[in-house]
């Protein structure tokens, strides 16, 4: 027998009471394990072992420090130049010459969309945005859940790197997990506003990322408002879904969210010129 608080119950009792009861949900609908922060967790490791990957590959101290931002960015490393954003992919043969190798996402290379995601330049960079997942994440996954946030997550950096593709230079090289953090931004002050919070202290400093991103040189402006946008989109799905429907609901938004995301990208890639003709009209 287990001592309860009053008397004692038998152990089968226990567990039949814990398999019949109902899992305590989140406002969201997801599970109360979010509040340990798992996915997160998860998420910053992935990002440190991707990093840790990058300077290896390139056996240089420069992929760590010594590049853009007065040296607190790193350089580019084997393992940017197979999975960073890129139109048209290349082979840099010296400071001042690459190659065009036929590659990039317009040569079908589409897991750059993703694998972007998780590349960083430099540990400054990576430092940055580790802290801000941290700092974002924790809350969101607890209120979310893990899967939620986890697709929350995933999408918004998608949002960020399809924006990158649309509109940036087919020729600059794009990593980070920019996309993905300014997602979580816009999906924090979705998810206050739903649960009548305040956003004064993270309207603040959203603001001040904003006025970075468009002032300092280097930033992929378009994948951190790509991915702000569609975080944004994508947490108003998750969080104003009606309870009776809730789940379905969800998960249309992050379904669709994708579809869109792929349709736009495909339809971009339809309109692109071949390698060959975009060459011809590249000044040397």
């Amino acid at each position: 027998m287990n001592e309860a608080s009053v008397g004692f119950q038998c152990p089968e009792c226990v567990r039949e009471g814990a398999r019949t009861q109902r899992p305590i949900r989140t406002a969201f609908g997801g599970g109360r394990e979010g509040v340990t922060g798992t996915v997160t967790i998860t998420l910053i490791v992935i990002n440190v072992l991707v990093f840790i990957a990058s300077v290896i590959s390139s056996g240089s101290a420069e992929s760590v420090a010594g590049g853009g931002l007065g040296g607190l960015l790193g350089g580019s490393t084997p393992l940017h130049e197979w999975g960073a954003l890129i139109t048209y992919g290349y082979e840099r043969v010296d400071a001042e010459h690459i190659s065009f190798d036929g590659g990039g996402i317009a040569g079908g290379e589409y897991y750059r969309l993703v694998t972007s995601m998780f590349l960083h330049y430099g540990v400054f960079h990576l430092l940055m945005n580790m802290w801000a997942l941290w700092v974002l994440g924790r809350p969101l996954e607890a209120a979310l859940g893990r899967s939620r946030f986890l697709g929350l997550y995933m999408v918004a950096g998608l949002g960020g790197s399809v924006a990158t593709y649309l509109l940036a230079s087919p020729e600059s090289l794009t990593a980070g997990a920019s996309g993905a953090i300014y997602g979580l931004f816009g999906a924090l002050i979705v998810v206050l506003r739903k649960m009548r919070r305040s956003i004064a202290g993270v309207v603040p400093v959203l603001v001040i990322n904003l006025v970075l991103t468009f002032s300092v040189p280097g930033i992929s402006i378009t994948g951190h408002l790509g991915g702000l946008v569609t975080g944004a989109v994508v947490a108003a799905g998750l969080a104003y879904a009606p309870q009776k429907h809730r789940t379905l609901i969800q998960v249309a938004t992050l379904v669709a969210v994708v579809v869109v995301l792929v349709i736009a990208t495909m339809v971009h890639t339809a309109g692109l010129p071949s390698l060959d003709e975009y060459l011809s009209t590249r000044p040397d």
